[in-house]
């Protein structure tokens, strides 16, 4: 059974967790949580690279004890380290740090000071009034765990896109190579490519005798089987995602490809225009009576309701038929579209290689420019730069510009945004910049009119150009700051200011409706990666996914411009 990456990853981290809760060494915590980063960024298989003999410790931030620790979950499918750690802990301690609103570090102020060892010693905690004459948690978090440990369980599990497709590509292909298959796709929320991903719907077409559906059931992935039918089955995954088969004749399978892409919004209205025209769509077709007049593909379901194709991505029930009808669809901006790169970190501040790396690896994608924006003084965590050093990093970039073919690195840094809405670096050393990216990693819970205001007068300064991750989320673990989206945007439009489409799949921020938002009010995007490694260049297709949903055109995007019109658009 193939370990993958992502299953590496959870135990590294959920290892690292439970050590800050038994209160071990801060560095063999972030080593940990810094291997499981690496892990999940990396473009192929640990797995493979082990069965090849490669040396893990070429990978960044895996040394040999890491490199052991990761051969032998490949090799055994356990972490005994993981598994001795648990078993001296109370065991419901990993169940209360997954409690959103929670951490290791409260957790352990929790153990230690309330004695909470489960769920429900958290909860009775938190009904008495117990945990906000803590330090460090207060009323409103109070409450907020309160309502979490309410509702908890009463959603659907998400995945983020990028989990989501490690565990739905393997399958994809594995089904691809069985015998009598045609074509496999994976519909639903994935197609649309929504930031995080329920449950994945795949549909099939094959000859009558593929053994397609035994197949799927006896996939190496595969926990559980709910259900095993002739055209249907439904499985769990040993990551918990469920998946649903689905076989369908190649007449049918554009129809049913709509149908299970969605959204429901979407398809209900496209049903309702079938219906004004006598016809029932669903999805085995387009019916016209008992006969099928269309279903082959899903350009035939939306040319009977006199639409054109409408990309999978637009599909939400916010304008788009409005527009295909209107002959007003956007040319959504492309991955090839792109010309570089706006946000990425070397080893100066918290990245993982040198300049002359990230300029390789930038160029190997075929983009001519690469800003350099490690982060500034304030972000200490991640050895953010003062002036001197800036200045310094500043040289090195310009002496490597003089040896470098093809590629141009542009001086920049990501320069925080301080509570009064200062910038952490002087007007004289940001002058000597090509660009600054500016961005929030403090103070995240001031009032929504306080935040406002601190980001509308960093966007004052004239040596502002764009602001990163705008929201501040990360999906699945932190909620965006309280913010006022809407004036952000009609702030940076009459300041000229840029808003980030940031990459990397746990941000996804801008969202895609702020994307929509921000172009219709004329404000430009930059979508980058937020690169700590060359790997994480290649995060820059999930940032197209997301500025597509958001109705983008390469022309709303800053980095689709050559360097010499791009630097005509950063100039205030």
């Amino acid at each position: 059974m193939p370990v993958h990456n992502q299953d590496i990853a959870e135990q590294f981290d959920e290892l690292a967790d439970l050590l800050e809760i038994e209160g071990a060494n801060a560095f063999r915590v972030r080593a940990y949580h810094n291997a499981a980063r690496t892990l999940r960024d990396l473009p192929h298989s640990v797995t493979e690279m082990v069965s090849a003999g490669e040396n893990l410790t070429e990978l960044p931030g895996i040394g040999k004890d890491l490199a052991s620790k990761i051969e032998t979950i490949v090799e055994t499918g356990r972490f005994p380290q993981l598994d001795e750690l648990k078993k001296a802990m109370p065991k419901g301690l990993a169940e209360v740090k997954d409690i959103a609103g929670l951490g290791p570090k409260r957790v352990k102020a929790l153990h230690e000071a309330l004695g909470v060892e489960d769920v429900e010693g958290l909860k009775k905690a938190a009904q008495a009034g117990q945990l906000h004459e803590l330090s460090g948690f207060g009323k409103k978090t109070e409450e907020n765990i309160l309502h979490e440990l309410e509702t908890r369980g009463s959603g659907e599990k998400r995945h983020l896109l990028r989990e989501a497709e490690s565990r739905a590509e393997p399958l994809v292909d594995y089904l691809g190579r069985v015998d009598g298959v045609k074509e496999v796709v994976v519909a639903g929320s994935y197609r649309r490519r929504k930031a995080t991903v329920g449950d994945l719907d795949i549909l099939v077409s094959c000859t009558r005798n593929s053994p397609v559906m035994q197949r799927f059931v006896d996939y190496e992935d595969v926990s559980d089987v709910i259900s095993h039918g002739g055209t249907r089955a439904t499985v769990v995954l040993k990551s918990g995602m469920q998946v649903d088969l689905r076989v369908v004749a190649s007449s049918s399978f554009g129809a049913a490809l709509h149908y299970f892409t969605g959204s429901k919004g979407h398809n209900i209205r496209v049903r309702k225009m079938g219906l004004e025209r006598g016809f029932k769509i669903n999805e085995y077709g387009v019916f016209q009576g008992d006969t099928q007049i269309a279903g082959k593909t899903e350009a035939d379901v939306y040319s009977q309701v006199g639409l054109p194709y409408i990309e999978p991505e637009l599909r939400e029930e916010r304008g788009e038929i409005e527009a295909a009808r209107d002959g007003k669809l956007p040319e959504l901006i492309e991955l090839d579209d792109i010309k570089g790169n706006l946000h990425n970190h070397t080893k100066a501040s918290d990245g993982a290689a040198t300049l002359r790396e990230m300029a390789t690896a930038a160029k190997e994608h075929g983009w001519s420019y690469l800003a350099i924006t490690d982060h500034s003084k304030a972000l200490r965590v991640a050895n953010g730069l003062d002036e001197d050093r800036l200045a310094r990093q500043v040289d090195e970039i310009e002496a490597l510009n003089d040896e470098l073919d093809g590629i141009t690195l542009l001086k920049s840094i990501e320069v925080d945004i301080l509570e009064d809405g200062s910038l952490d670096l002087s007007d004289a050393i940001l002058k000597r910049l090509d660009l600054r990216v500016c961005s929030i990693h403090s103070h995240f819970r001031l009032s929504r009119d306080k935040q406002t205001a601190r980001v509308m007068r960093a966007m004052d300064n004239p040596y502002f150009n764009i602001l990163a991750h705008p929201s501040g989320r990360l999906l699945g673990s932190r909620e965006g700051y309280s913010i006022d989206m809407e004036r952000l945007i009609d702030h940076a439009r009459e300041n000229g200011c840029i808003m980030e489409v940031n990459a990397q799949p746990q941000r996804l921020d801008l969202d895609d409706v702020y994307c929509k938002m921000a172009c219709e009010a004329g404000v430009k995007l930059a979508i980058s990666t937020d690169a700590h490694t060359p790997h994480h260049l290649d995060f820059m297709r999930y940032g197209i996914d997301q500025a597509r949903r958001g109705w983008v055109t390469a022309d709303d995007v800053v980095n689709t411009r050559s360097l010499k019109d791009l630097r005509k658009l950063v100039a205030r």
